[in-house]
């Protein structure tokens, strides 16, 4: 499935790491998947339009960027995630940071590299993580197949990664950062429409629960008096 064609400019611009704004301003996004598939370089260039190759084992950076995106300032904070996914007793504290960020973010970016079928492994378990935190189904999640540009490496198809995405309901398409600005930028600029979008509707059903009144509880006595007045209507 590709995403729909995104032509608005958006301008970058640094804030605050832990700024708030007004309610419906603020966009938390989370970067998932397995080591050394180009989450940082995603980030990063989407909030720099460079392309960087190389980067130290990533220990969970957070980017702050105020994005206007469709006549809005939108404070994007996006949280870039460790690489090691696996359970095993040297992993437990980076699980445990995992499930922190999953629980805090509101839209989910999960990558895999088209040159390492292991990390295209990694997207179903990630997944189902993030519905056991999330479950209600709204909450924007897109698998994205990075590398595109390495096909001679190749070893998960697009049909493959297609076909996952159908699974598990979620969008998808393939991606090569080091070749494709636009290709990087459409997806981030996406997930915060639907973040965006999925905080409007949650804000609308809120103000509507506070406007419908409750129904009262029945008043025991008035019920008895109903009862009696038919009985003794009957017995006449």
């Amino acid at each position: 499935m590709r995403l729909p064609s995104m032509s608005q400019p958006f301008l970058l611009a640094p804030i605050a790491e832990c700024a708030l704004g007004p309610p419906g301003t603020q966009v938390r996004l989370a970067v998932l998947g397995a080591r050394g598939v180009g989450k940082s370089a995603m980030i990063v260039r989407f909030l720099t339009k460079r392309f960087i190759g190389d980067y130290e084992p990533n220990t969970g950076n957070l980017y702050s960027r105020l994005v206007h995106l469709e006549g809005d300032h939108v404070a994007v904070q996006i949280q870039d995630t460790p690489g090691c996914i696996q359970v095993q007793e040297d992993c437990v504290q980076v699980l445990d940071s995992l499930s922190r960020c999953v629980k805090w973010a509101e839209g989910f970016l999960l990558v895999y590299s088209i040159t390492d079928y292991s990390s295209y492994q990694s997207v179903r378990p990630l997944y189902q993580h993030i519905r056991k935190v999330h479950p209600d189904a709204r909450t924007p999640v897109i698998i994205v197949g990075n590398k595109a540009d390495l096909l001679h490496a190749r070893q998960v198809q697009a049909k493959e990664g297609l076909q996952l995405a159908n699974e598990l309901g979620s969008l998808f398409l393939e991606i090569s950062t080091s070749d494709d600005s636009q290709g990087v930028c459409d997806v981030f600029q996406y997930l915060c429409k639907e973040v965006s979008k999925l905080q409007h509707a949650s804000s609308t059903d809120r103000r509507w629960s506070s406007i419908i009144p409750r129904p009262k509880s029945p008043n025991m006595q008035d019920l008895k008096r109903r009862f009696k007045q038919a009985l003794s209507s009957k017995v006449k």
